[in-house]
């Protein structure tokens, strides 16, 4: 999956018309999804983020969005 598409999934869960629990759960699984995709190292990499500056700004973006 393209980053790009994993904004579009990111827009239709922040738009759709669910409660905030499920959006939170909803969030949460695409980061994982994105964790798999992108291989986002578990302990912050300042070297691995340089290189994928796109990646980790879409990642905190969705980790932002949620109201845990």
């Amino acid at each position: 999956m393209t980053l790009a598409q994993f904004n579009k999934r990111y827009e239709e869960i922040i738009h759709a018309d669910l409660p905030n629990g499920e959006k939170d759960r909803r969030l949460a699984a695409l980061m994982t999804e994105m964790e798999r995709e992108f291989k986002i190292p578990v302990l912050r990499n300042e070297a691995w983020e340089k290189e994928n500056k796109t990646v980790i700004a879409l990642y905190r973006k969705i980790s932002m969005s949620r109201t845990l």
